[in-house]
């Protein structure tokens, strides 16, 4: 008997198989295919002899209608893609694990986070909030941070995004709030971008979008990868443990390769050089084994001291400073895995803050009950069905068994002849599970009230959390949240709306803000701060604060919130370093740091202005990586340049280089020279550094050099200044920046 070249469709018995990160694969190796050695064939498994040429009514006739094998092959191009999404369209995907540190039993029964040697397969879909799917990945946005698990009881998904609070308090803005962000309706101008008229006119009128503006205003809007940006579940969920005890819960992601961001003008440049810059970064990454990961954290609040804060918890534009409730760890995702397909996986993937699990329930946030239905309405729209649940990315690892009918894509083969509940003919099955079977239950509350439409008072407070957000920011996190406001509000035709920004939201915030972005943008500064209108931050906090470290604490500023003031060593683990060099550089001295930064973890690039090998001034050679047209000093943390005479010399001369090292200067980061390299930095526009001429490590403002001796000790103070990402005192004014 012939050999079968397809695999066998039968899905295979995993009932013995240990739950882990690979059972989601295990669980879909019926559906994935690989063409490897096998016979192109139709979409029904007919093999064909030519996908070459169309059937015609002569060598030069018309195509025949009855060519159904190019009918075939058209039509399913035609329908290749699928509507993109109102939000979130550009994305980028990656598998992995979560695995609990410790039992949450005592807050949760949610199953996956009770054993810590259980790990539980994931997908994580980072993305863009505003661009369509042709954008750039470095725009100026909120970015989402959705996480799919596929627990032993059915999918969890956490959608979050990578700042903590949210624009609105009520769904039911939601459309006005995407309608006014997106592109304008008539010329569908700006793309990916916030800066125009009709988003400030929203923002200007709705007070309380102050504290998430602050958030997208800061440097959070432009990380400088997925791999180091933090998330959050922006709602308040609840943990309900077996004896039915509720806890309010706040979800975090924490990267372990800590926070770090872009420089606007960066994000910019690489706009234009590497669109995918993003989900380049993350790709390539994850192939070369540096696998990104996160501690998930949670906040949890008793649900008797719901009340306890002057805020409310179910207020999505708020969150609860850590100086009140801190973090406490629950364990580690690692994203191990590329996707195979991007639009099987990443773009096919569908998330609903409405997926929980046992243990895990919804809270009465406004903003929650209306995402609930409208995340399930936007799926259905995309797919044309509401059978996106049989998607292989989106199918559950247990078992599903229900009645739910027909329609497109259905691919579950339901057997028998009973497809109703309650029934006799089957015994009464699939029945309901009860509490003991782990059957979900809702956690029970009192809901009593008229049917009114009106916000709770707790939620009229919109502006004491934007001011907490600006006086929790360092002096150069401050500042470019200015330069931010001056370029999203310069782009604003309409002097009122732009006067509006100042009078009414900023100057709600602070004073001395709206002041300085009076000042950048053509309208007049307020008179004088607004008394009384925003809540005194010096009044106690005793008898509000949960779990606080010391009671009655004044929460004046979160340092918690600052990425400069919370800056933790993370070393420099997958950290890219240009070096320049030209022929007739010092291979020693190239070897010597390349050497120490390979066993800090970080990757290097040799950068020249041709590609090819390089001999060295000793005649040894040396691969180039990048040549000057195809790289740019934003693709860089941090840039060396080795001595050489006649590679200095060259490099002199050329324009390409002294821009790459202007450049990275300009954006505070690091630089290290070694020997006549030196005299390249001396050319460059580095005011007020100390170059050094003597044979000790020199390091000046972030510039480290070294004109003779040993150049491993050259290294390890560039490794220093490379774990501290930026030097912020480079920049106009030497802006301070607070301890």
């Amino acid at each position: 008997m012939e050999k079968k070249d397809k695999k066998q469709v039968t899905p295979p018995d995993t009932s013995s198989i240990p739950f882990n990160e690979n059972t989601k694969d295990i669980q879909l190796e019926h559906f994935r295919e690989e063409g490897a050695g096998q016979f192109m064939t139709s979409d029904q498994g007919v093999r064909l002899n030519d996908v070459d040429n169309s059937l015609t009514a002569g060598d030069r006739g018309p195509t025949l209608m009855e060519d159904f094998l190019f009918r075939e092959r058209m039509t399913h191009l035609d329908h290749e893609s699928i509507p993109e999404r109102v939000v979130h369209a550009r994305g980028s995907g990656a598998h992995g694990y979560f695995q609990p540190y410790e039992s949450m039993a005592e807050f949760t029964k949610a199953k996956f986070l009770q054993d810590p040697n259980v790990r539980t397969p994931v997908f994580v879909r980072f993305s863009t909030v505003v661009g369509s799917r042709g954008s750039a990945d470095t725009v100026r946005d909120v970015r989402g941070f959705a996480t799919k698990f596929y627990t032993e009881d059915g999918n969890f998904d956490l959608v979050g995004n990578n700042m903590a609070p949210f624009f609105i308090q009520d769904g039911i803005k939601f459309p006005d709030l995407v309608h006014a962000i997106k592109p304008m309706p008539d010329n569908e101008i700006p793309q990916a971008s916030a800066a125009h008229d009709t988003f400030w006119d929203f923002a200007s009128l709705m007070p309380e979008t102050a504290h998430m503006l602050m958030w997208v205003l800061s440097d959070r809007a432009l990380p400088r990868s997925f791999r180091m940006m933090e998330g959050f579940g922006v709602h308040t969920f609840k943990w309900i443990n077996k004896a039915g005890k509720a806890f309010f819960v706040k979800y975090h992601w924490r990267p372990l390769l800590g926070v770090h961001s872009l420089v606007f003008d960066e994000a910019l440049k690489l706009a234009g050089k590497d669109p995918d810059w993003l989900r380049r970064d993350l790709w390539e990454a994850i192939e070369m084994g540096n696998y990104p990961e996160y501690e998930l954290c949670v906040q949890l609040v008793d649900e008797k001291d719901e009340h306890k804060f002057d805020f409310d918890l179910l207020d999505a534009t708020k969150i609860i400073p850590e100086e009140l409730v801190p973090l406490r760890k629950v364990g580690k995702m690692v994203l191990n895995r590329n996707p195979d397909n991007f639009f099987a996986e990443t773009e096919q993937v569908a998330f609903h803050p409405g997926h929980v699990v046992a243990g895990i329930d919804v809270t009465n946030d406004p903003l929650l009950q209306a995402r609930l239905f409208s995340y399930l309405d936007t799926q259905i729209n995309r797919f044309n069905s509401s059978n996106f649940n049989e998607v292989p990315i989106n199918r559950p690892v247990c078992p599903v068994h229900n009645f739910n009918g027909a329609g497109f894509m259905k691919q579950t083969i339901n057997k028998g002849k009973v497809n109703y509940f309650p029934n006799s003919i089957n015994n009464g099955h699939p029945k309901m599970a009860s509490e003991e079977e782990n059957g979900y239950i809702h956690h029970q509350e009192k809901v009593d009230g008229h049917k009114i439409r009106k916000r709770s008072k707790s939620f009229e407070d919109h502006f004491s959390q934007a001011k907490l957000f600006w006086n929790s920011m360092s002096k150069v996190e401050q500042k470019h949240i200015v330069e931010a406001l001056h370029f999203e509000l310069g782009k604003v035709e309409r002097k009122e709306i732009r006067q509006r920004m100042v009078n009414d939201i900023l100057n709600n915030i602070s004073h001395e803000l709206a002041t300085l972005v009076a000042k950048g943008i053509g309208v007049s500064a307020p008179d004088g701060a607004i008394m009384g209108s925003v809540k005194d931050l010096t009044e106690s906090t005793k008898d509000k604060v949960v779990n606080a470290v010391t009671p009655g604490t004044t929460i004046q500023d979160s340092p918690a919130l600052s990425q400069e003031r919370n800056k933790k060593p993370n070393g420099i683990k997958t950290r890219q370093v240009a070096i320049l060099i030209d022929e007739g550089y010092d291979y020693d001295q190239v070897m010597a740091l390349k050497d120490v930064l390979k066993q800090q973890g970080a990757q290097t690039k040799i950068v020249s202005m041709f590609l090819g090998m390089l001999k060295s001034a000793d005649g040894r050679e040396m691969e180039v990586d990048k040549s000057h047209i195809t790289t740019a000093s934003v693709m860089y943390d941090a840039i060396y340049i080795p001595g050489g005479e006649k590679s200095v010399k060259a490099m002199k001369e050329q324009g390409d280089v002294k821009h790459f090292i202007n450049e990275a200067f300009k954006h505070a980061k690091p630089i290290a020279a070694a020997a006549e390299a030196i005299e390249l930095l001396e050319m460059s526009e580095m005011k007020g550094v100390d170059f050094s001429k003597d044979e000790s490590v020199k390091e000046s403002m972030g510039v480290v050099t070294l004109s003779k001796g040993d150049w491993s000790s050259l290294a390890t103070e560039f490794v220093a200044a490379i774990a501290q990402h930026r030097f912020w005192e480079r920049e106009a004014g030497k802006a301070e920046v607070a301890a």
